[in-house]
């Protein structure tokens, strides 16, 4: 009898919550977004967001949570919200897969608490040297490096930053040894870099792309699998020599765990048709964004290996935060 009830139960769960997904959204959506306004993840977001409320006919509220403990407490609230579809998150890279190996505290875990939706923006980043450092190919970097080890600087926006993972990866697959030097920002990084304080700097594309062209800063390589189309003669690292070397600022959008599989499959049809529309591709290529737009089966696949690549970067350099 008890077996036959629950069977009952857990049918009226899954009819109504059919019902539920034919007929949403009913009310406004909220959407977290784990940067401040006017940064790229905002830009992508508040792009999606409206395009989204167009075709649903509902408000998507944009709430901005700028900083790491911003985005821990995004994805905190994300993760605790009620799986109805009317919590979303916009979250990157540092949020959902850099921080779960870094922070082992944290009370959200991103395989467990979220359901990818899709991933929405690439945005490369670019290993820029001083117009002073006697290099200007990444295998000049590795040749230097292995003949001065330990002498030579590379910024970055703070400990535990995809950057500044990126520059230990860089350190690992190259077998160097560079001195990190974190910062407070990339401003402050970038400004260092110009004066010729310190040597490199792993940074998104658009932050630097103005100090390349005009050759206050040299552009080694491309961070990202694929050339960027802004800067088509600048050869990736993967293809400089660092075979499978890939470090790119990344936007994705996920939704509590238990949010009903129609929801998701719903937003994720309507946010993909938007980001294979030609002008959001080039609304994005404004500000140095590549148009994500995959599967939310190969969106959970790609959280997971960039997860566990993190995870390996931060045991063997040995980062942590304070």
């Amino acid at each position: 009898m008890n077996y036959i009830k629950k069977l009952f139960s857990l049918t009226l769960l899954i009819f109504f919550g059919v019902v539920h997904a034919q007929q949403y959204p009913i009310k406004p959506i909220k959407m977290y977004v784990a940067g401040a306004a006017g940064d790229g993840i905002d830009l992508v977001s508040r792009r999606i967001a409206q395009k989204l409320s167009e075709k649903l006919g509902q408000q998507f509220i944009i709430e901005n949570r700028p900083g790491a403990g911003g985005g821990i407490n995004a994805s905190e609230a994300t993760a605790k919200a009620t799986p109805d579809g009317y919590t979303l998150m916009m979250g990157n890279a540092g949020t959902l897969t850099i921080n779960p190996g870094l922070m082992p505290r944290l009370t959200y875990d991103p395989v467990k608490d979220f359901a990818p939706i899709t991933l929405a923006a690439i945005v490369p980043n670019l290993l820029v040297a001083n117009s002073g450092f006697p290099v200007n190919s990444v295998a000049d970097l590795i040749a230097l490096s292995k003949k001065q080890p330990g002498r030579i600087n590379f910024a970055s926006p703070g400990t535990g930053t995809g950057q500044h993972l990126g520059g230990e990866l860089f350190k690992s697959m190259a077998n160097i040894d560079l001195v990190h030097v974190p910062y407070k920002g990339s401003g402050p990084g970038v400004t260092d870099l110009l004066a010729g304080q310190v040597e490199l700097m792993i940074v998104p594309l658009p932050v630097v792309l103005a100090h390349v062209t005009s050759g206050k800063l040299k552009a080694l390589g491309i961070t990202s699998l694929k050339r960027s189309s802004l800067l088509p003669a600048i050869p990736t690292v993967s293809e400089a020599g660092l075979n499978g070397y890939d470090v790119s600022a990344w936007y994705g959008i996920v939704a509590p765990a238990g949010t009903p599989v129609q929801i998701i499959e719903l937003l994720n049809l309507e946010i993909v048709k938007i980001l294979n529309t030609t002008d959001t591709s080039e609304y994005f290529q404004k500000f140095g964004a590549e148009t994500g737009g995959n599967s939310k089966e190969e969106f959970s696949i790609f959280m997971r290996n960039e997860t566990q690549k993190w995870k390996n970067v931060i045991k063997v350099s040995g980062v942590k935060t304070e």
